[in-house]
């Protein structure tokens, strides 16, 4: 074949119609881009700070003063037996990193942007790889958990195993609704920006200043839709045996993640083909 020749077969990557599932596969196969992009939004969100990985512990620190001021000192909520500090933080931990995934996940093919148009690979590799990095805080924010538990004398139960499948079920909520949301973000940039006030509403909607127990019996189904609070109050139960796990919220929050996660994938790869396009 001459140099001017062209070959007569070659792959040609089209966009693809319809709705579709994740191709796990596809993703395992991309496995290096996850863990570079995994460890590119960890470096970046710390890059020339003075804390460092010290601000993994910051907000959540700040927010329990807060909270223990107010409503552990000034309105008394009923914390179940637990040290305020320790019951506020217990829940701010998990409930930050949901958060600050869901950010993450949301803005993430807007910030993307550049990197869209010029390859081919698994756009759900990006929303991904950003809540997966938000797993490094949630470790470094456990660390003060310990501390807190220690100075409280408080031992946790042999539950403390099942926290692992707790934050990966608030892991999984984030990425779910992250997907949905950051296919919408392209289009429509005041998803963003709404975002702020639906975590800031959400927070009241979780037992992060108050406990499940205060939520009347007859409410206890709906108040458990939201995932969140399977995975915080399951969370305390294991730190601290206050009250008994809560099978009943964490496994109706469990079947409302994976409706989201689910609906999220296949609206997430519909709108793929037009990412590179609007963003």
């Amino acid at each position: 074949m001459s140099k001017t020749e062209l070959p007569t077969e070659y792959d040609v990557i089209e966009p693809h119609s319809g709705w579709r599932f994740l191709n796990v596969r596809e993703i395992w196969d991309y496995r290096d881009l996850v863990y570079f992009l995994f460890w590119r939004d960890v470096k970046a969100r710390y890059a020339q700070s003075v804390l460092g990985f010290g601000w993994a512990v910051v907000q959540p620190i700040f927010m329990m003063i807060v909270f223990t001021v107010i409503f552990g000192r000034l309105v008394e909520v009923n914390s179940d037996g637990i040290p305020y500090p320790l019951f506020s933080y217990s829940a701010l931990v998990p409930w930050v990193f949901f958060s600050g995934a869901l950010a993450g996940a949301t803005g993430s093919l807007p910030a993307n942007r550049a990197i869209l148009n010029k390859v081919y690979f698994p756009r759900t590799i990006i929303p991904l790889s950003t809540v997966s990095a938000r797993t490094v805080d949630l470790f470094i924010a456990f660390l003060l958990v310990a501390a807190l538990m220690v100075y409280y004398r408080q031992i946790p139960t042999g539950w403390i195993v099942v926290i692992p499948l707790l934050v990966i079920l608030a892991a999984t909520t984030a990425l779910g609704m992250g997907l949905w949301l950051t296919a919408l973000a392209v289009r429509y940039r005041d998803v963003q920006y709404g975002l702020s006030l639906v975590t800031q509403g959400m927070i009241y909607l979780s037992p992060v200043v108050y406990p499940v127990s205060l939520v009347p019996e007859r409410f206890r189904f709906w108040y458990g839709l939201n995932p969140m609070t399977g995975v915080i109050e399951g969370i305390r139960s294991a730190l601290t045996g206050a009250v008994p796990m809560p099978w009943d919220v964490i496994a109706t929050g469990s079947v409302v993640t994976a409706l989201i996660f689910v609906s999220g994938s296949v609206y997430f790869r519909r709108m793929e083909r037009v990412y590179a396009d609007v963003v």
